[in-house]
């Protein structure tokens, strides 16, 4: 008869408490969980519940003098069970040793984890170096491997870059290569794939499972996404304000939930199939310009790099080549596709935040042709809410001036008049007038992006361009907020340029769908046209790539792409292939032979 194995992690009885102005309080109450060897734990629920705080006990890097382990002990097993150290009694010098080597930890935000001082590779190689004994070219061949297994493009030349030169996404993706390379015991995701586009998602778990099946690690998963959770997760706890609500199964969570909190939780989780979307008729991009609230033709943003001994440019980003649509009023186009794809800087270029060339109509006036203060009064009709609210809003000014801003900027109404329209918006989305005179702060992350659509709609816009807006929001929050939208939509009017990677959310908001894949529009249609009957390829990809809320329906494996990432890059004087798109009626077009 063989014994069980001890789990590689035992946590008993852990509170964590946080001191602050009222005095200490606890934000993790007496948490008891174990977790076995090559076993996935999924810790679910919102912002606030206390998961990343149990994570950073773990790690012992909760933030000091202000939280503490209050009681409970932190037990980790070596690898042949022979023994097992308390973490919480270890000193700094001896918890770095374990850190990166026996456990290692994937944050959220990687632009607080990675150095923005040291390139990239230096920062993996350094950590590779330092927890395995390899030599330096060996750390660096590594460091490459580790690069390409999360699908970065170039990986040799991004060993050279530094954090801000990445975006959001890419930055992700180091982070998460440097947990892999070098192969804990036990790793601790803490909201990985928030960032990341679905296809990139589906690669990164399916890391997760190759790490898994060669080394036995066992990963607790921190997440708001159940999609992720049903994809992954041999068993399940869901937090609640610090404490845990319910634990067990995974398919038992799905099947059968208990407490009332985390029926809530999967009744907010979008779904592919279950969108309420209208269906777009007719050939909308043939309509009248006057008719439409925005017109796109033939749009290019380039990037030129410079490089070699002088510093001359010799290389050229093709950011976006040769996209065209319209937005109508009261319709939502979503644009969506993987980083790099160029959707961003759609945006940026309707908004007039990059240089670009060919046409750009807003309420049927070509902006090329307008003079200063005209394209000045056209901006108006143009907004943008952004995807980190607390990144959007200056720290220092209350929420109820930052709202007022842009109407202060384009000298509209009096300061009266002003702060009646501005606590009209705070009632509208869901505020009251008296948070007018808080600071950003003192709003939890779905509030904020509430302050962030009411400063939008402050000059009444006739688009607003939501770029990302709610990736990074709970389930519940973003289904509230997505509510919200379509809410304001319907009251107002307003046109929606809606960016996005999450597939299941496009499918739930949107009138039309645009697919982007290296700049280019790959597959336009409206909703029902390009989820029902996907005409390319990539777009099928993407589709299939969304992970279902169902561990019934779990994929065994995710296929990833065995060719090298495509880039935009190309050198001065080559031109990016142009792609045509076929017509297959009633509004759908798709690249063909691609």
């Amino acid at each position: 008869m063989t014994s069980t194995p001890e789990p590689v992690l035992d946590i008993a009885n852990l509170s964590v408490s946080v001191r602050g102005e009222d005095g200490e309080r606890e934000v993790v109450s007496g948490l008891s969980l174990s977790l076995k060897r090559g076993e996935t734990l999924c810790i679910a629920g919102e912002s606030g519940s206390g998961k990343s705080m149990t994570a950073l006990a773990i790690m012992q890097l909760l933030p000091q003098p202000a939280a503490r382990i209050s009681s409970g002990k932190i037990r980790l097993r070596d690898g042949n069970n022979l023994g097992a150290v308390e973490l919480t009694a270890l000193d700094e010098r001896r918890m770095r040793d374990i850190r990166g080597d026996r456990i290692a930890m994937i944050f959220q935000e990687p632009m607080t984890s990675l150095n923005p001082v040291l390139s990239i590779g230096r920062q993996l190689t350094e950590s590779i170096e330092a927890h395995t004994g390899l030599s330096h070219v060996e750390a660096q061949r590594r460091a490459v491997e580790a690069l390409q297994a999360v699908r970065i493009s170039e990986a040799e030349n991004r060993l050279k870059q530094f954090p801000h030169e990445l975006s959001g996404g890419m930055r992700q993706r180091v982070m998460i290569a440097m947990a892999l390379a070098l192969e804990p015991d036990v790793l601790i995701a803490d909201e990985p794939t928030t960032a990341l586009d679905v296809t990139v998602q589906g690669e990164v778990l399916e890391l997760l499972r190759d790490l898994q099946r060669q080394h036995g690690t066992s990963v607790i998963l921190i997440t708001h996404d159940m999609g992720v959770v049903a994809e992954m997760a041999d068993r399940v706890i869901v937090m609640r304000n610090g404490r845990m609500v319910e634990e067990g199964a995974a398919a038992d969570i799905f099947a059968r939930p208990q407490a009332a909190y985390t029926r809530e939780l999967l009744a907010a989780v979008p779904r592919i199939g279950s969108g309420a979307g209208r269906h777009a008729s007719g050939e909308p991009d043939k309509v009248a310009t006057q008719d439409k609230v925005a017109v796109v033709n033939d749009l290019h943003v380039r990037f030129d790099l410079r490089g070699g001994f002088f510093g001359r440019v010799n290389r050229r980003v093709h950011a976006v080549e040769g996209v065209s649509f319209s937005i109508a009023p009261n319709e939502t186009l979503a644009l969506v596709g993987e980083s790099g794809c160029g959707k961003s800087t759609t945006a940026k270029a309707l908004a007039g935040l990059v240089p670009y060339s060919g046409g750009v109509t807003i309420g049927g006036r070509e902006l090329a042709t307008l003079g200063g203060d005209a394209r000045k009064a056209v901006r108006r009709d143009v907004q943008m809410v952004f995807q980190d609210p607390y990144a959007s809003l200056d720290p220092r000014m209350r929420v109820g001036d930052l709202v007022a801003e842009p109407l202060l900027i384009h000298g509209i109404g009096s300061r009266q008049e002003r702060r009646e329209r501005v606590a009209a918006l705070f009632e509208r989305v869901g505020l009251s007038a008296a948070q007018m005179e808080l600071y950003p702060h003192e709003f939890s992350g779905g509030q904020r992006q509430r302050i962030c659509i009411a400063r939008a709609l402050a000059l009444r816009p006739k688009l607003i361009i939501a770029d990302e807006s709610v990736s990074a929001l709970d389930v519940s929050v973003q289904a509230r907020v997505l509510d919200l939208l379509k809410e304001l939509q319907r009251e107002f009017g307003v046109a929606y340029l809606f960016i996005s990677h999450d597939m299941a959310v496009v499918e739930n908001i949107s009138d039309r769908v645009a697919v982007m894949y290296l700049g280019q529009i790959v597959e336009i249609g409206s909703r029902d046209q390009v989820f029902s009957n996907p005409r390319h390829p990539y777009t099928r990809r993407l589709i299939e790539a969304v992970p279902v809320p169902d561990p019934s329906r779990r994929r065994t494996r995710f296929a990833r792409l065995d060719r090298e990432i495509p880039s935009a890059t190309r050198r001065i004087g080559e031109s990016m292939p142009k792609l045509v798109l076929k017509d297959f009626g009633g509004g759908h077009f798709a690249a063909v032979g691609d």
